[in-house]
């Protein structure tokens, strides 16, 4: 294999990376075109639900929401893998059974650090 093969590759993917860039900011742009533009005083208030709002926009959460979001993300996505590998399970071979036990090792050690840290408390 070439190393022009390689870069014409390369080429394809930066290509469709750029087009993707462009059609976003067109639609941005187009909508920003179209949409009609009449603030009122009622649309410029902090919320459009019919409640006024009372007290400050800036409200401290408290971090374990973010924890337990961070969290939840990282394992779902990690699992997510799960899911090819399962499907061609037979053809891999015992190699890649090893290297999922490894893997599955690691989330569940993960999970046990964040469990004894004690970040999975709610209260």
């Amino acid at each position: 294999m070439t190393d022009s093969f390689m870069l014409q590759d390369y080429a394809y993917v930066g290509f469709f990376c750029l087009i993707g860039v462009i059609f976003v900011i067109f639609v941005f742009f187009l909508s920003r075109l179209i949409r009609p533009h009449h603030p009122t005083p009622d649309k410029l208030e902090s919320y459009e639900c019919g409640e006024l709002p009372i007290g400050s926009a800036w409200v401290q959460y408290n971090v374990r929401y973010y924890l337990y979001a961070l969290i939840f993300v990282i394992f779902d996505v990690e699992v997510v893998f799960l899911f090819p590998w399962a499907v061609v399970y037979r053809s891999l071979g015992f190699f890649a059974f090893i290297e999922m036990l490894i893997f599955l090792a690691i989330l569940i050690f993960g999970l046990v650090y964040v469990w004894k840290k004690g970040a999975l408390k709610w209260v």
